[in-house]
């Protein structure tokens, strides 16, 4: 089987995973469906001295099918309300590659570790909230997680400088 990309309304990630589960239960497509993924990242950031968690998706309209992709399956699919196509030129769908259906797996899987581990990736885009750089976004660049500080690059009127916060002031965006 192979990964696809489905483009959807906004919104109406959730229930498409549904409806094309319900739809396939107990019939022959069943077989050529695999798993179905929303990537979802956890986000901490401080808001009034706290520290508040806050799930955002990672691709917003799109969700991952994975499915050995027949005409029956594939018209069966983007007959769904909230279906707009899969990804691909002319609508026909081109799957995923392997490095790229492992990008968004380590995104969903780091999301269930501990809830006091910190878990960040080179290039991941954030947002400072707290501290001097706070509203400041910028990309990670570089990880110290035994010190809990990220190195982060950000644009200080007009030029790239590289900032060093503590994890704990950051949010993915």
């Amino acid at each position: 089987m192979k990964y696809y990309v489905l483009q959807t309304r906004t919104g109406d990630e959730h229930r498409v995973k549904e409806a094309i589960e319900n739809g396939v239960r107990d019939s022959l497509l069943e077989a050529h469906l695999g798993q179905i993924i929303i990537p979802i990242q956890r986000a901490f950031h401080i808001r009034q001295g706290r520290r508040v968690e806050r799930e955002r998706k990672v691709f917003n309209n799109y969700i991952i099918i994975e499915a050995e992709l027949s005409n029956e399956l594939r018209n069966y699919i983007t007959g769904i309300s909230g279906v707009i196509k899969f990804l691909g030129p002319s609508g026909n769908p081109i799957p995923l590659t392997a490095e790229e259906i492992d990008r968004i797996k380590g995104v969903a899987q780091r999301d269930h570790s501990d809830a006091k581990t910190y878990n960040f990736l080179p290039g991941d885009k954030i947002k400072i909230t707290t501290g001097p750089f706070t509203d400041f976004e910028g990309i990670v660049d570089k990880i110290n997680q035994e010190a809990s500080r990220l190195t982060v690059k950000v644009t200080v009127f007009g030029r790239v400088t590289s900032v060093e916060v503590n994890i704990e002031q950051v949010e993915i965006i």
